[in-house]
């Protein structure tokens, strides 16, 4: 008979053994994977809310740029680059900016505001701006009126329909300055921008700034972060001087960190869990192979070979965990598939320290393959190096010693 029947049979002569520990491993694995889903969940989220809230997953800028945010610092974009860019298939959005600073005033008020010049169009499939708009309305291509964060428009105590002046530094050092009327005003989730952001036209912000035809920024979008090194990658081979290629990694490094450390914290986490598991399989093999010490005395001393003893032993071990495993994997499939169609949102206090660190409050939780395939993975190593110890103990086994037990 082969060995992986009786293995199969044997695992079941004792079946409320098999189902306990079955079950601790169907548990840990559920565990697991819930935690892993809602951890890569969230960093997706925290990924989306910079990106598709503002910085895109990729940009190209003026080489010198990033490390002197000027006007100066400035390019023409040319349909030469915009053809290669297109030629990238990852990449599934192209917006435009012209992005610099300037004080936002009205009446005896005055504040420092980010000033942002977009293609309307372009930048609402990229980022939904026009989502956010609680008051009045989008602007278009043409309009010569602005949009403004909610909390910025508080400050100045303005609403739709009035003007707001702005005033500030052109392109080589051109006065810049003009009276908007206020078209809408937004509310983002993230509190930065509610709080110093105002959108134009490009075309106005290229007046306001006698920067014509230049921009600060080409952003661009792919499917997901998941996309981006490819992208980057096929982007990468043509992005050369005067121009300066960067992922949204680069530009928020501290997004990184925050990111690493809590996944360093959640392996940390996992670590204790599996530790539980092993020592759990362990116990039960344990168990198995000292209730089993006289039987496994007879069978080798009538004949059996202790390599193929040590076969069926290894087998038992593997279908226990194979079960936990699988069971687990497919009860964790819905309910990781129900909290990804209905994230949990936070509310009260815990809400707003996620906003002040310019996080929106919610829990989401990610379907992406290696959410499950890596418990599966981790719990078989386990069980690999636990059958270690049934195998050495039955090459081992005095057979004296076995049948007077």
């Amino acid at each position: 008979m082969n060995i992986t029947v009786i293995a199969w049979r044997n695992i079941w002569r004792n079946k409320r053994r098999t189902l306990i520990t079955t079950a601790s491993i169907f548990f840990g694995v559920i565990f697991a994977a819930v935690m892993s889903s809602m951890q890569e969940g969230s960093y997706s989220k925290m990924i989306d809310n910079v990106v598709k809230f503002y910085s895109g997953y990729l940009q190209i800028h003026q080489e010198d740029y990033w490390e002197n945010k000027t006007i100066n610092n400035t390019f023409v974009l040319t349909d030469t680059l915009l053809q290669k860019v297109h030629q990238s298939k990852e990449i599934i959005g192209i917006s435009p900016r012209l992005e610099s600073f300037a004080l936002a005033s009205s009446d005896q008020l005055t504040k420092g505001a980010v000033v942002i010049g977009i293609d309307p169009e372009r930048e609402n499939k990229i980022t939904n701006t026009e989502k956010w708009i609680v008051r009045g309305r989008y602007i278009h291509h043409g309009d010569k009126g602005v949009i403004m964060g909610n909390e910025l428009a508080g400050y100045l105590h303005l609403d739709v329909g009035d003007t707001l002046v702005l005033l500030g530094m052109g392109y080589h050092g051109v006065n810049a300055a003009g009276k908007y009327s206020i078209t809408g005003i937004f509310k983002n989730p993230l509190p930065q921008f509610n709080k110093s952001f105002v959108y134009m036209d490009l075309n106005l912000a290229q007046d306001l700034y006698s920067a014509p035809n230049r921009i600060t920024s080409l952003v661009l979008m792919v499917k997901d972060h998941y996309h981006m090194p490819p992208a980057k990658k096929a982007l990468k081979s043509f992005i050369r001087s005067p121009y300066r290629l960067m992922s949204w990694d680069e530009m928020e490094p501290e997004l990184v960190q925050m990111i690493a450390s809590d996944r360093m914290g959640g392996k940390f986490m996992k670590a204790i869990l599996y530790i539980v598991i092993a020592f759990g399989i362990l116990g039960t093999v344990i168990m198995m192979f000292s209730e089993r010490k006289r039987e496994l005395g007879v069978m080798v001393s009538i004949g059996m070979q202790k390599t193929l003893l040590a076969g069926i032993l290894f087998m038992e071990t593997f279908y226990i965990g194979l079960l936990g495993v699988t069971t687990g994997i497919l009860a964790t499939i819905p309910i990781t598939t129900w909290f990804y169609h209905h994230p949990i949102r936070i509310a009260g206090e815990a809400a707003k320290a996620f906003l002040d660190m310019g996080i929106e409050p919610v829990f989401a939780f990610s379907l992406m393959p290696p959410v499950f395939y890596n418990q599966a993975l981790t719990v078989f190593i386990l069980i690999i190096i636990i059958t270690i110890y049934p195998v050495v103990k039955t090459f081992r086994l005095d057979i004296s010693n076995a049948l007077r037990t």
